[in-house]
């Protein structure tokens, strides 16, 4: 573990990156790798402990190192640890951060969404879906569920983004994923490497609990209220969650766990 290094000003440069805590300009950082906050320390153990991303840097609030000496002595020696008073690291962030635990992460290379699918399996695909909360929520069931990937498409919002990664208390640090243009390159890729594409909608011709057993399935979800395309839909088997009859719909996170769930008991090895 690195002796801590105290910060006493928000103005100290050695924590720069923490106060424009701005995920769009983290992610241009680095020589064009980008970096990423992961914050809680639920999360910073998982991203210490799982081993995909490697941890750049550290800012904790004081009474927080003794608490996780045992996250410290797992990370590279070399690994800057910076702590601070509760009121100088809301200084430095610009505004409260409660947990008193956050770290910057490096996104490294990015997946290739291809090779997510050499193996078979259920899979998850994200249609448009700009909703930080919902994006890890998704990633915390498929991680539940076991589903081997994530693919998105530019419109989907980052699952790196610091919301989205605490939403899914971690997930999506594990759960693999990579960005496909578009709709159309996704479900075209689905096709290629033999995936049933599923499209989830509250007017889905079959009950998702009819799904028969298969090796290798997508489950692709849109946005929140407008759903799936028809042009998306056209081009997937549409399922529907049965319900009571009293909403024609549920929050696309809920949604989506009760759909995984159901997939999964429904993946032939």
């Amino acid at each position: 573990m690195a002796d801590p290094i105290p910060i006493s000003s928000a103005e100290d440069p050695r924590v720069e990156a923490f106060a424009r805590m701005r995920d769009r300009d983290l992610a241009r950082a680095v020589d064009g790798g980008g970096l990423f906050v992961a914050e809680g320390e639920v999360v910073l153990r998982v991203l210490a402990g799982r081993g995909r991303f490697r941890v750049r840097s550290l800012f904790l609030e004081e009474r927080r190192v003794e608490p996780l000496r045992d996250v410290l002595a797992a990370l590279a020696p070399e690994t800057p640890l910076f702590v601070a008073s509760q009121s100088v690291m809301d200084a430095v962030v610009g505004f409260p951060i409660h947990r008193g635990v956050l770290a910057l992460g490096e996104r490294g290379a990015p997946l290739d969404p291809a090779a997510l699918l050499a193996e078979p399996g259920l899979v998850v695909a994200l249609v448009g879906l700009t909703n930080h909360d919902n994006v890890g929520s998704v990633f915390r069931s498929a991680a539940a569920f076991g589903a081997r990937a994530v693919l998105h498409d530019g419109a989907t919002c980052d699952p790196l983004y610091r919301k989205a990664v605490r939403v899914s208390v971690g997930a999506a640090l594990v759960v693999p994923f990579a960005c496909v243009p578009d709709a159309d390159a996704i479900l075209s890729l689905l096709d290629r490497h033999g995936f049933e594409a599923v499209g989830l909608s509250p007017g889905g011709k079959d009950e998702i609990g009819a799904l028969e057993p298969s090796p290798r399935r997508a489950l692709v979800l849109g946005t929140e209220g407008a759903g799936l395309p028809r042009d998306v839909l056209a081009r997937t088997r549409t399922v529907r969650i049965a319900m009571s009859g009293a909403l024609d719909s549920l929050n696309v996170g809920v949604a989506t766990g009760i759909a995984l769930y159901e997939a999964s008991r429904r993946v032939r090895p």
